[in-house]
């Protein structure tokens, strides 16, 4: 019996060690790349969905070259919770790369957590492709370290200073379309809500600085609600009894649906204009139960608005996937992309010489024309801003659907941009009733 059995263990081993190296190599091609992100929240979800769109493509169309040779990319899913736990987000961080094996990390939303994020990357020497934090200070640490945080880039969105520059040039077009469509007189008076994150403050000092020096705007007062908040009844009120005609926002999480749910339903005679991400998914209309109308918020994306040759493709096939729009956080689409560019053009993982490569490309995406800003740059490593690089949108809410409104033909620079599909800003109905009352 014994003699019948040891060939048929030889053969086994021998099956073993034909099959081993095999799956072993098989295993070996293969990139790890972590998405990192609050998943819990639509920010973290289009983080998600982005990549694996990207991933998906990628793997369906071979793969990525790497000096001849064909690799698959894994995508490692890690849940933040950075909303609410910086410590948690640096957790998370350290397991994607020490435990799961990411070798490259691409997401990142709130700024608080997306600072010790970053430092657990850094110390792992990990390539981090920020696709949420605005926060222009991210980019200002190679600045003092270049050797330390090289490895950070942002993809999305424009740094904070930049969001100022769009929001400060929606704002100025809305006041005009007002002030002569319903024939106000004397300065545009404007209420500042922002939610109590660090990502906000700066610009908070910004509008309260500029609103007034640069669109000749008077600022009536500052509201600082949490970024979690449900019940905005005490801010809208106080912001009614102001006599602003316009908001000025800056809201990045879930209190954006509260507070245009409340501003609508309870008719303030204001129209809101800034930043408010929860307006950029097309849940926001139902979330707010259709209170959300004339919601104004700088975007990304909008239905059938090129702002590359690569823009509407990207939406029509995400809203294919998800049954969803978009949000800027999606931009992980576009970071995914971009590590194939440089790996297949320099046919290396070395991340030295990508880093370098990430520096140098000139890289069309979906959401931009991406060229990273110089080491001899205050803010070495942020996407490129302006006319023909990352423009952004705005977006408003106009009767259930959200339409592109800006960038409109403006001055300076921006004189003459726009794109097709672009449309009127409208006053709110709200609005015009109050002031055409008798």
């Amino acid at each position: 019996m014994l003699r019948k059995v040891i060939p048929v263990l030889v053969v086994c081993s021998l099956l073993v060690l034909l099959i081993v190296p095999g799956c072993g190599g098989e295993e070996g091609n293969v990139i790890k790349i972590g998405v990192i992100g609050p998943m819990q929240y639509v920010q973290g979800e289009h983080h998600w969905y982005g990549a694996t769109m990207a991933a998906e493509e990628i793997n369906d169309a071979g793969g990525i070259d790497v000096d001849g040779e064909m690799y698959t990319i894994e995508l490692i899913k890690a849940d933040s919770n950075e909303m609410t736990s910086p410590t948690d987000a640096a957790a998370a961080m350290e397991k994607l790369i020490t435990v799961d094996g990411a070798q490259f990390v691409v997401g990142g939303f709130r700024t608080e957590s997306v600072f010790p994020m970053i430092e657990v990357a850094m110390d792992e020497e990990t390539i981090f492709l920020g696709c949420g934090a605005a926060t222009e200070s991210l980019c200002q640490l190679a600045v003092d370290d270049y050797d330390r945080y090289k490895y950070w880039f942002r993809v999305t969105p424009f740094n904070s200073t930049k969001l100022v520059s769009n929001s400060l040039m929606t704002l100025g077009m809305a006041g005009a379309i007002m002030q002569q469509g319903l024939g106000l007189e004397g300065p545009m008076t404007v209420a500042i809500l922002a939610e109590q994150a660090e990502w906000a403050d700066g610009m908070v000092a910004a509008y309260q600085a500029y609103v007034p020096a640069m669109l000749g705007m008077e600022v009536v007062g500052t509201w600082r609600p949490s970024a979690t908040a449900t019940d905005l009844n005490a801010e809208l009120t106080a912001i009614e009894d102001s006599g602003a005609h316009l908001i000025l926002t800056i809201l990045s999480g879930p209190v954006g649906i509260p507070y245009a749910r409340q501003l609508g339903e309870l008719e303030i005679p204001c129209a809101s204009v800034g930043i408010n991400v929860e307006a950029q998914k097309d849940g926001f209309w139902d979330a707010t139960e259709g209170h959300g109308n004339y919601e104004t918020t700088l975007n990304t994306y909008a239905e059938g608005v090129a702002l590359t040759s690569k823009t509407v493709a990207f939406i029509e096939e995400f809203q294919d996937r998800y049954d969803q729009t978009p949000t800027y956080n999606a931009g992980t689409y576009d970071a995914i992309y971009l590590l194939k560019e440089v790996i297949e053009s320099t046919g290396t993982m070395d991340t030295d010489t990508l880093i370098t490569a990430l520096e140098e490309i000139d890289y069309v995406g979906a959401g931009a024309r991406i060229v990273f800003m110089g080491t001899d740059t205050t803010t070495p490593h942020d996407v490129t801003y302006g006319p023909g690089y990352s423009t952004g949108l705005a977006t408003q809410w106009q009767d259930g659907e959200m339409k592109a409104v800006w960038p409109n033909l403006g001055v300076g620079e921006w004189e003459g941009v726009t794109y097709e599909g672009v449309v009127m800003w409208q006053i709110p109905d709200r609005v015009i009733a109050y002031y055409t009352q008798d």
